[in-house]
Parts: structure tokens; C-alpha cells; sequence
């Protein structure tokens, strides 16, 4: 399998010297770089940047990182091309990353991204890594434990998610219809009854929803509605997926996502993630990756900042976290 450039610069990254990093950056994102990532990190601005903020302390924390990217795929949106993946960050975690200890025993970081390339030169990048997942996995996440599965993500059933081949046009259009018919049924919401919003239409039976740490992995429609989509939609009644990033449909797999890419109003007393409703209208970074089966969905990879979010609700995760770990005076 050929490398496309995102995952090249990754392998030269962690493969150069100390010394080297910062001109590897150099090289292979443009100057004027738009290099967002999760909350503790948010939104940079050129290589160097990229480089002192994220890269560099990720090499830190893992010093033999690697990249295993489970789910590939890249398209044209509005005359942009862009790469939308998911998969795994993997080492040995021998330095804290972002105030997360460390283990010295393997940290898989999950992550989901979506990166911009032009002329050759990575020009957008956002990034969702899962630090709760990996708060889990040092065994210092502050929240309580997730409604669904915990765990690590498996890649698709079909074991294609590397997208190389060629796209039909016909088939990748069915399929980039098919969500966003769906996602207008979650949209229909009538803010009472979960079942105004008819899913059977658009999801398979035993639809896997692998969604982050915090929330879980849900199987079925049934599981989906009761560990992550009541909670939710009766959390933020009012939520709307109003901003695109980009909207790629290849074959039988179809991705989306914002940066935000929904805004709503928490609201309800649904006590999603142990919550009582503030009142606050907040922005979440989202992402997804669906893979179509047939006439229907059959797996869908979601990332949603929750640090993020919950920072906008009044809880700092990453401060939870060193109060517990270093007693309330920490600051």
C-alpha cells in the first residue's frame, strides 16, 4: 500500500531526531497551517506551532509512536482535497502527555482526523484524539464510567477501510445519500419520543456505533438509543448540525464533520454523563465515518470532543483530574 502524504509526514516525524522534528514539520505543512486538535491543545496556527504543541509532546510521552490507521479515505469537497481517518496512535507511554501519567506500558490513543491537502503541503488538520480514553487507560479518568462498552475500537468487519481503489460514482453517491438521509430522521426529532425518529430505515439490526470514551460503544439500535442517543437528545433538545468541514462518500464508507460541527442548548435532565442541565448553548467538534452494508448502515466510528464540551459546561476534566491525582491545591 502506497502512503498517502499525511501518513508519510507522520512516519518521517516520528522516525527523525529530536533535532530534525521541527524541520520535518517544516517541510511537509504549509506555513499558514491550521493545525487544530482537542481540548487541552485547540487551535494552532503554522508548523512551528504544530510542532511545539502537539507533535513534539506526543513523540515525548511515546517515544517509539506509531501511526495504525484503521479507516482511509479521501475526496473532493468543494474543490478541496481532503483525508478523513481513523485508527490508533500506539507506544510504549513513558512521559505524561497533557498532565495523563504515564504508564510505561502501551497507550493505544485513538483518534479521528480531518486534513486539507494543497500543492502537496498539509494546510488544515483537526484532530480529535480520545484523552479520556487514554485517562482510562492510566486509570485517572474523573467522570463516571460509560453507559456503553469501553475499550479499544475495532476496524471495519470488511477489513477495507484503507481506501486505495478507485471510487464508483454511482455506488459512493448512493451511499453519501443514504447518511444524509439519515441524518435528516435525527434531525425530526420531536423532542419527546425517540421514536419519531424512524432509524430502521437507515441502520442495520445489529448497527455497531463505536463512539468515544465517556459515551462507549453501543450495538443495535436498541443499545444506541438507550446508552448514548436519549441521554443526549434529551440533554440538548435543541441541537443542530449546522457547520461542514467537509462531506466525503467513497464506495461503501461516508464521512462528515465540523469543527464545531453542531451547536445546542443543555437543557434537559436526561443526566448525560452525570450532568444536571446548565442552561448553556455550546459548540462540539464532531466527526464521523459510517460504512454502508447493503441498503443500510452497519458501522459508524464517531469522535466528539468531551473534554471540550464539558469545559463549556463548567467542568474542567484535565483539572479534575491533577486536583485528584495531586490534592486540591494543585494550582
Amino acid at each position: 500500500m502506497s502512503l498517502n502524504i499525511i501518513e508519510q509526514f507522520y512516519q518521517q516525524y516520528f522516525h527523525a531526531t529530536l533535532s530534525e522534528q521541527a524541520s520535518v514539520a517544516q517541510q511537509a505543512l504549509n506555513p499558514d497551517v491550521k493545525w487544530c486538535v482537542a481540548h487541552p491543545v485547540n487551535d494552532l496556527n503554522g508548523p512551528e506551532a504544530a510542532h511545539t504543541s502537539f507533535l513534539s509532546p506526543l513523540v515525548t510521552a511515546m517515544p517509539d509512536v506509531e501511526r495504525r490507521p484503521m479507516i482511509v479515505m479521501n475526496g473532493e469537497f468543494e474543490g478541496r482535497t481532503w483525508y478523513n481517518s481513523t485508527g490508533y496512535f500506539v507506544g510504549t507511554f513513558e512521559q505524561p502527555l497533557f498532565g495523563i501519567p504515564a504508564t510505561g506500558k502501551t497507550l493505544y490513543l485513538r483518534y479521528t482526523e480531518m486534513v486539507c491537502v494543497e500543492n502537496d503541503q498539509i494546510t488544515e488538520s483537526y484532530m480529535i484524539p480520545d484523552f479520556i480514553d487514554a485517562m482510562n487507560q492510566s486509570r485517572v479518568n474523573p467522570l463516571r464510567k460509560s453507559l456503553g462498552h469501553e475499550g479499544l475500537i475495532p476496524s471495519p468487519a470488511t477489513a477495507d477501510g484503507i481506501q486505495t481503489s478507485d471510487a464508483c460514482e454511482e455506488y459512493s453517491a448512493k451511499s453519501g445519500q443514504l447518511v444524509h438521509d439519515m441524518l435528516a430522521c435525527l434531525g425530526r426529532f420531536d423532542g419527546k419520543d425517540l421514536y419519531s425518529m424512524d432509524l430502521e430505515n437507515y441502520w442495520h439490526k445489529d448497527f455497531m456505533w463505536y463512539g468515544p470514551a465517556g459515551i462507549g460503544t453501543t450495538r443495535g439500535i436498541k443499545g444506541f438509543r438507550n446508552h448514548h442517543q436519549a441521554p443526549f437528545v434529551f440533554a440538548f433538545p435543541d441541537r443542530s448540525v449546522d457547520i461542514e468541514l467537509n462531506f466525503l462518500a467513497k464506495n461503501d464508507y461516508v464521512s462528515a464533520g465540523g469543527w464545531p460541527h453542531m451547536h445546542g442548548t443543555h437543557t434537559g435532565h436526561s443526566g448525560w454523563l452525570g450532568l444536571a442541565p446548565t442552561g448553556k448553548n455550546i459548540e462540539l467538534r464532531v466527526m464521523d465515518i459510517w460504512r454502508r452494508e447493503g441498503d443500510l448502515l452497519k458501522e459508524n466510528w464517531v469522535a466528539i470532543d468531551i473534554v471540550h464540551i464539558l469545559l463549556q459546561l463548567g467542568y474542567d476534566v484535565f483539572g479534575q483530574m491533577k486536583e485528584q491525582l495531586e490534592g486540591p491545591n494543585y494550582a
